[in-house]
């Protein structure tokens, strides 16, 4: 074979030999993994700790008040640790720090509501007629008392006379800057219209933190000066289930009836407690609420339908009575009523006997029997002691 002739087949050759290598070298290389039928992918390699994706945080469930009003539920179990999730609900931001102390019912107030219970439960009762005017001439007897549907003794009755201790919250958080005015001028006109000389009243402010802005005194100029002294809040959250449990704490150990006047939408942004344990606390402190809703609007889109349930809530529970005045003539009018409710209560007394002591709510239903026709308001009930 000639020179010329060779070299094209050593050529072939080597290129034979070099297809032949790229093909061994592909055989013997692993093949991939078949993705799974379903069409779902494998599951990532674990990574460090560097890498590791952080757990999705499951939500937490917000109750909110719906349905008719019912039954409160029993003050929260002392041992039970952490903030209850209530209708107040706070920032994302705040869910971390340690929340602020809060008594409930049966850990710092326990021995007290336990005397109450054992020897007395007032019962604050306004009796009005078909036609909304109210009835002062009525006597023990002709009321009847059932506590769980059964019959029970009213061991006496007192009258209005019995001087008051009122608690004014007035909000000062930033959901009532447009109806600020409003809201001032609803304040001292309660004090001017209400207060009598034997009667005393403090002033709470609602804001992030719930705050008392003047003790008990009867000074209703002090009591005034307090108020107008409030000043527009800059970005002020609201506290309002921290504030009425505040209040009703505060209240508790006076001899007299307690009232709190809620002056406020019903808003509540930031509180340690929930609306449930708010609820317990003020109708284990023996306190009844009564609310001047302000903010009001014809247009529901305009203003707090869950806050305006709350304040109808917390006065039902505790024989007390909402407002929704929209002029200055339904102002004047609504504190005219709450000064004749509290001038022409009765105040019947309940001493339970031989209960079983199982902390459990104890409903009430109170009439007067003799005189067929006539409404009673009065709280709902009480909870009776435990162990």
């Amino acid at each position: 074979m000639s020179a010329a002739s060779g070299a094209p087949a050593a050529a072939r050759a080597k290129r034979v030999l070099a297809a032949c290598a790229c093909a061994l070298l592909l055989l013997a290389s692993p093949s991939p993994a078949p993705r799974a039928q379903s069409g779902r992918r494998s599951a990532p390699a674990p990574q460090g700790k560097k890498g590791a994706p952080s757990a999705s945080p499951t939500p937490t469930p917000i109750r909110h008040v719906e349905g008719p009003l019912a039954e409160p539920p029993a003050p929260a179990d002392p041992k039970a640790k952490g903030r209850k999730q209530g209708t107040g609900i706070r920032p994302p931001e705040a869910a971390s720090q340690t929340p602020k102390a809060a008594a409930t019912p049966d850990e710092d107030e326990g021995e007290e509501v336990v005397r109450i219970s054992s020897n007395l439960v007032p019962l604050p009762a306004s009796v009005v007629d078909a036609n909304g005017r109210a009835v002062a001439d009525l006597k023990v007897e002709d009321f009847e008392l059932l506590v769980d549907g059964k019959a029970q003794p009213i061991g006496e009755l007192s009258r209005a006379e019995t001087p008051v201790s009122i608690a004014l919250l007035f909000d000062n958080s930033s959901s009532q800057v447009a109806s600020r005015e409003f809201e001032r001028q609803a304040g001292i006109r309660f004090l001017r219209s209400v207060m009598r000389d034997v009667d005393r009243a403090a002033v709470f402010s609602i804001s992030t933190e719930p705050e008392l802005s003047q003790p008990l005194t009867n000074d209703v100029r002090a009591l005034v000066r307090t108020i107008e002294n409030f000043r527009t809040p800059e970005a002020a959250a609201t506290a309002l289930f921290d504030t009425v449990t505040m209040a009703a704490d505060y209240l508790k150990p006076q001899r007299t009836r307690k009232v709190i006047v809620i002056i406020s939408d019903g808003t509540d942004t930031v509180s340690d407690l929930g609306f449930d344990e708010t609820m317990a606390q003020i109708i284990a402190d023996d306190v009844q609420v009564y609310a001047v809703r302000t903010g009001n609007s014809d247009s529901p889109n305009l203003h707090d339908l869950a806050g305006a349930r709350r304040l109808e809530e917390f006065a039902a529970q505790t024989g007390g009575a909402v407002y929704v005045p929209r002029t200055h003539e339904e102002l004047s009018a609504a504190f005219k009523q709450i000064a004749t409710d509290l001038s022409q209560q009765y105040v019947l007394s309940y001493y339970p006997s031989g209960e079983v002591r199982d902390g459990r709510f104890r409903l009430f239903n109170l009439n007067v029997k003799t005189r067929p026709g006539l409404r009673v308001r009065t709280r709902k009930g009480y909870y009776a002691p435990k162990g």
